[in-house]
């Protein structure tokens, strides 16, 4: 298994620098959410011109719906979702300030110039261990966009919360390699 690599929010350019596709990463400190519906909303604030609801320079958007969380604890199951919904929006959140973004599948070419051009990285959580990622989250709180339930913006304080780089900033894509640093050939 390949050194995990632990990161601190909000993140800084040289933080993500040294990140290459396939490293493993452990997260803590505050990430948000948001799918398609956040991510369209976000962006017609910006075409109007309006200031956004969450501050997004060096920060880090998962792409879940949390499942409701059961007595006792602070979200329910949190999968990521197939990111190439967010392709349309990506670029604008990138121009923002954003650092990274954690869900599942490969980006478009839009995207991963946006990645490059931006500083910015794309991180793949695994999908199936839903249950297993909500261990990771502390407290979770919706900040914005409530009437979208589960699609609501929500800002979650994670504690290692375990996920790979999937592309860098210098245009690394474990998706056209198909290759990870830790799986020997």
């Amino acid at each position: 298994m390949a050194d995990i690599i632990k990161l601190q929010t909000p993140l800084k350019d040289e933080d993500v620098m040294k990140l290459k596709a396939g490293d493993v990463v452990s997260i803590s400190g505050v990430i948000y959410t948001g799918r398609d519906a956040a991510h369209k909303r976000l962006v017609e604030c910006l075409e109007r011109g309006e200031k956004l609801p969450v501050e997004l320079a060096g920060q880090i958007i998962y792409y879940v719906g949390p499942s409701p969380a059961k007595p006792g604890q602070p979200i329910g199951s949190c999968g990521p979702t197939s990111s190439y919904r967010m392709d349309p929006y990506t670029p604008a959140m990138l121009e923002q300030g954003m650092k990274a973004i954690i869900g599942k599948g490969p980006r478009n070419a839009d995207v991963m110039e946006a990645l490059k051009k931006h500083k910015a990285v794309y991180m793949a959580a695994i999908g199936g261990a839903a249950a297993v990622i909500a261990k990771a989250v502390k407290t979770c709180e919706v900040i914005a966009y409530e009437d979208l339930g589960p699609e609501a913006i929500h800002k979650l304080e994670v504690e290692d919360l375990i996920c790979f780089v999937a592309c860098d900033a210098a245009g690394g894509n474990i998706y056209e390699t198909g290759k990870l640093p830790y799986i020997k050939d």
